[in-house]
This record gives structure tokens, sequence and C-alpha cells, in this order.
């Protein structure tokens, strides 16, 4: 199976689905070593692989950056508007589109794969782009879920889960290889209105459950002493505050600079190092002397690793990094972010991981009690598995040498492939 060629296409906001992606990669490199992975990305999530030594297909400048519609759609009070995001996101999706189709028309791929691209799975599904190698779709969480009581987002999100479950089975007719990201718990028995199935039953049904996919193994990283030196820190307390890969956390960074204040005069040489990411710029911070403040961290999960407490927003990516590491964190749905609030947030719950905050409801003296009672303590979280990157790898590795996907996807063993 030498010289086979993949077009992996990294959709969604942020970086957590392009660090995932670039695991998933490098898993299915070790299965077959000459295999060649040209990528699709954001722009943001282009720097990560560049870093990575990655290749970039050509098109890859030319791809939209939803990030930017979701910028625009937040609002103040750590909110972001879905609704109001997929009316501003159109002319990125249409671009990723037609790029989408050009690259695959001109490359001859034997295999292309779509992390959350909905827009090209939906155009796939539509038969607006076609795709003559085998395909495969990767989800980290299934179904759409109202979190307003008023009629016209209620019935926008029954509409919504009506063209997900269509598009699904559109896809799986076509032969369409569908991976989820995670264990079949994290998807709620729930039915949502009438014509539509139970969402854990349709799920088992059209899914392979791979399981979690991690850059890292946890055991990697249990020397904290040694981490904080390479990174320069001592036995001081160290708290990390991180908004991913986008610059809508900026008030919950602002917020974490205000509670220091006031946590310095009961933890006085505890650190404090706001993490920006590549998309926020350092001037729109005001912080206070004493606070650090870092921009882009490529090993964003060694510097989690160190920490003696994190406070982050509810990122599938971030928090799931943070529960495999075992720390102790402090996490910040975006208001009327579905995924965070209800997917992300009942995922936790289960794993009982992390304390969950509302910004709304959260001064300063709050956050900064908070942090005295959480910082530096010992975690009783129970044991994820994180080989999903592997398993991943197995199926696309074996839907290669297919050529196809199986008509009814069988749930793959939790052991390594």
């Amino acid at each position: 199976m030498s010289g086979k060629r993949i077009l992996y296409i990294s959709g969604s906001l942020g970086l957590g689905h392009v660090v995932r992606d670039v695991a998933i990669a490098g898993a299915l490199r070790r299965r077959l070593p000459e295999v060649e992975v040209s990528w699709l990305a954001s722009p943001s999530a282009c720097r990560l692989l560049r870093d990575a030594g990655e290749r970039l297909h050509p098109l890859a400048c030319r791809y939209g950056d939803e990030d930017l519609p979701a910028e625009r759609a937040a609002s103040p009070g750590f909110r972001l508007d879905i609704l109001k995001y997929v009316n501003r996101a159109h002319g990125e999706w249409w671009r990723n589109i037609r790029i989408s189709r050009q690259a695959v028309r001109a490359g001859r791929y034997d295999l292309v794969i779509a992390d959350e691209a909905y827009e090209l799975a939906f155009a796939r599904a539509e038969n607006l782009v076609r795709i003559g190698s085998p395909f495969a779709m990767i989800y980290d969480f299934f179904g759409c879920d109202s979190l307003r009581r008023s009629p016209l987002p209620r019935m926008l999100t029954y509409l919504a889960n009506m063209g997900w479950v269509w598009m699904i089975r559109r896809l799986a007719l076509a032969g369409t290889l569908s991976l989820f990201a995670g264990e079949i718990e994290d998807i709620p028995r729930r039915w949502d209105g009438m014509f539509l199935p139970d969402r854990r039953a349709f799920a088992r049904a059209h899914m392979m459950f791979v399981g979690y996919v991690l850059p890292f193994e946890p055991a990697d990283y249990a020397d904290r002493a040694r981490i904080r030196t390479r990174w320069g820190y001592g036995c001081e307390p160290l708290i990390v505050c991180a908004i991913g890969g986008t610059a809508i956390g900026r008030e919950l960074l602002d917020l974490c600079g205000r509670a220091y204040r006031i946590l310095r005069a009961r933890i006085p040489n505890a650190r404090m190092v706001l993490v920006r990411g590549p998309r926020l710029a350092p001037e729109s911070l005001d912080v206070l002397q004493g606070v650090e403040v870092r921009g882009y961290v490529p090993a964003l999960r060694e510097l989690l690793a160190a920490c003696d407490l994190a406070i982050v927003q509810g990122g599938g990516t971030t928090t799931l990094e943070l529960t495999a590491l075992r720390r102790p964190f402090l996490f910040f749905p975006l208001r009327d972010h579905f995924e965070q609030q209800v997917h992300v947030a009942s995922r936790l719950e289960r794993h009982r991981a992390g304390v969950r905050m509302d910004f709304a409801a959260t001064t300063p003296e709050s956050l900064a009690r908070h942090v005295i009672e959480h910082i530096g303590t010992d975690v009783a979280y129970p044991p994820i598995p994180t080989g999903g990157a592997a398993r991943a790898a197995a199926c696309l590795a074996d839907l290669l040498e297919r050529g196809s996907s199986p008509r009814r996807p069988i749930r793959p063993r939790r052991g390594p492939p």
C-alpha cells in the first residue's frame, strides 16, 4: 500500500481539532510509512501544521477562516450565539466547498478525511462535491440543542437535527466512514422530535467509536518537576489560564487578571500565566504587573501538565487533555454555545472532572476564592481511554485497503488495534 495519497481537511473552530488530526495522521503513518498527506485547514490551524512539519496543500492559503465569523458573532458577557455564527459563516463555508472541490478534482487522492468539515459533508450529501475516492468524516459530538425556550431557536434546532440525520444517512449510502472521537456514552439517549431517531441508537448504527484522541501519552507527563524546570518555573503555585485558538475568550483572561490582584494577597508567591492564543492581540489585555502573558504555545499540554490549577473555556480538547493529565481545573462554557454547555459539560460530569463555572455569576472575588479552594488539590478522575488515534488510524488504513466503508459499522474493541 505504498505511495497512497490522502487529503486531510481539518475543519471547525480553534485548534482543538487539528491537534487530534495531527495525532491521527501520525498514527496512520506508523501503520503505513509511505503514505502522503496533504492538508487543508484554517490559517491558525495551518500555523500549527507547519510547526508539526506537515505538508500543506497549495490551495490551503485560500481556505476560509471560520474563526472570523465566530469572533464577530461573539457578544459581551462571554457569549457566542451559534445561530448568529451560522448566519455569518456562509461565505467562509462556500469558499471551503469550492476549495475542497478543486483540491479533490486535481489531486486523485486515495482517501479524503474531513474532521468536522460539515460544509463539505453537506455538500457531499447534496452531490455538490463528488469524491471519487473513499471518504471519512470525523465527529466528536452528535446532535444540536436549543438553550432557549422561545419557538424560533427551538424550531431551527429541530431543523438542524433533521438535516444532520439526513446528511449522515446520505453519506452512509455513499460508503462514507463516520468516526466518532469519543465513547458511545458521550451521546445522550434523547429523542429530538417527530421523524427523528434516538440520538445514541442512531449514532451506534452509523458511526464507529474510536475513543478519545490525544497527541500524547499521559504517563509521559508524570514528572511535573522536570516539566516545570524546563519551562522556567520552580515550586511556587502555578495557575495557567488559556482560551484556545480564537479571540472569543478575552473577557475570561481579563477576569483572571483581576482575580490575581485579590489572590496575591492570600498566596503572595502564586504565579499566573495567561495564554492568549494566536489570534488575540497582546495590547488588548490590561494585566497586572507580575502576570505572565504568552501567545501561541505549540505544546500547551506541557504547560497544563506543569500547573497547579488551570482556568479554561469549556472547549472539548483542552478539558479532555486536563482530564487525561489529571490536573485540577475550572472551566467556563461559553454562553449560548450548546456544544460546550451541553455536550462537553455532560462528558466532564460523567468523568467527574473539573469544576463548572458560570461567567455571568463569577466576580474576581469569587474566582479568587475558587482558585484558593482548588489549587494544588489531588483529583480523583477515573482514567479515560486515550488510544483513539491508533484506533482511528486502524479504521482509516482498513478503508484504504478496501476502498469503501462497511454499510453497517461495527464498534471496535477498546484495546489497541
